[in-house]
């Protein structure tokens, strides 16, 4: 798929699911039962065990599930990611020349930014989403709505602190995007290997988005 067509679908779902787990069964486990629950996304966080061969075998398992990597250490890392299939890339800051190889590759990227500063910097380097990270203790929705209105040709993503209580709100702040982790693939259902319980939450969080973007 193109860069345009990975950012319309990531767009459309309203959903990123981060998967950090301790293991690369454990990821291929979870973003197995993040798609059968609806959600086309994944998220494989960089400390994942062989993240690199997670994306791999995610491709060759899921065709049409778009997985993304977790870049956090620059070029090196991203070339790696990239090589093994990531579909976007995202990270917890904003890295210069990891969003320009990626606007340069026509890859989808998602910087992590908290300020205004380095949220205008992202999106001026290129990045088609950027990343609000931690949300949760910087003011939650509230400092989405208060961004989105200073800034509304940004695409925001909110992430860290996004829960089933507050998924909602934040698409009524103004985020186009939620990130979510442990709420969405709780360890004890990895640790029991409870897919049907992630299944339903990926349901009930598909099911946020829509309601809030209906009542916006």
């Amino acid at each position: 798929m193109t860069r345009e067509e990975i950012t319309k679908h990531i767009h459309d779902a309203g959903l990123i699911p981060a998967i950090r787990v301790d293991s690369a069964s454990l990821a291929i486990f979870a973003a197995e039962q993040v798609f059968a629950g609806g959600i086309p996304i994944v998220e494989i966080e960089d400390t994942v065990p062989d993240c690199t061969e997670v994306i791999r075998e995610l491709h060759r398992l899921f065709p049409t599930l778009i997985v993304g990597a977790e870049v956090n250490s620059g070029l090196d890392e991203l070339r790696v990611r990239l090589d093994a299939g990531a579909d976007f890339i995202t990270g917890i800051g904003f890295l210069p020349k990891v969003v320009a190889h990626c606007v340069e590759q026509r890859v989808t990227v998602i910087p992590g930014a908290m300020t205004p500063t380095e949220i205008l910097a992202a999106h001026a380097a290129g990045a088609d989403f950027v990343k609000v990270f931690p949300c949760g203790d910087v003011g939650g929705e509230k400092y989405i709505r208060a961004l989105k209105a200073a800034l509304p040709r940004v695409r925001l993503m909110a992430s860290g602190g996004v829960t089933q209580s507050t998924a909602g709100q934040y698409i009524l702040a103004g985020a186009e995007v939620l990130g979510v982790g442990e709420d969405l693939i709780p360890r004890q259902a990895l640790r029991y290997k409870e897919g049907a319980w992630i299944r339903e939450l990926a349901s009930r969080f598909l099911k946020f988005v829509q309601e809030a973007r209906a009542a916006a």
